[in-house]
């Protein structure tokens, strides 16, 4: 049997992920409450996002949330125990979850490094245009003005130096 989920959200009291899904076979709209256990302010939101998404009796539901939607759901969760309201939690996740361009991702470790790709991944699909598409064009050109300026940059200039 398949599921379609039509809505995700959370609970505080007491701490849930409540998920609104219809069943492929019946055509039914029906409520899953999966109870959250063993969680606290100190706890990873994106190992509780896993194991939550590997559980066995919740698997097959969770198919067709993204995993980046349960770890907003855990990380509004961790803001209500740290005593922090709606608007402060789902502020600090939109914070965590935008690319600075002028950061240097060279510097961030391997975690931080994966968390950045993923977002833009994500962000990548959402923004996409498939053939699909109404508003999909096949052969876009587009002419640049010529009567600017053109900067030069520094690693272009040819200088004596071989290596």
């Amino acid at each position: 049997m398949s599921y379609t989920a039509l809505k995700c959200g959370i609970r505080f009291q007491p701490p849930s992920i409540v998920l609104i899904y219809t069943e492929s076979s019946k055509g039914t709209t029906r409520q899953r409450v999966m109870p959250v256990r063993n969680f606290s302010q100190f706890s990873d939101c994106s190992r509780a996002a896993e194991q939550l998404k590997q559980n066995p009796r919740h698997k097959a539901y969770l198919e067709g949330v993204s995993l980046r939607q349960l770890q907003k759901l855990y990380s509004l969760l961790k803001g209500h125990l740290r005593g922090e309201s709606l608007a402060e939690s789902l502020e600090k996740f939109g914070q965590e979850e935008t690319i600075d361009p002028e950061e240097d991702m060279n510097k961030l470790d391997d975690k931080e490094l994966a968390k950045r790709k993923s977002i833009m991944d994500e962000l990548f699909e959402k923004n996409r245009k498939k053939k699909d598409d109404p508003d999909f064009i096949y052969d876009i050109e587009v002419e640049f003005p010529q009567d600017e300026h053109l900067e030069s940059c520094g690693w272009d200039v040819e200088s004596g130096e071989e290596i």
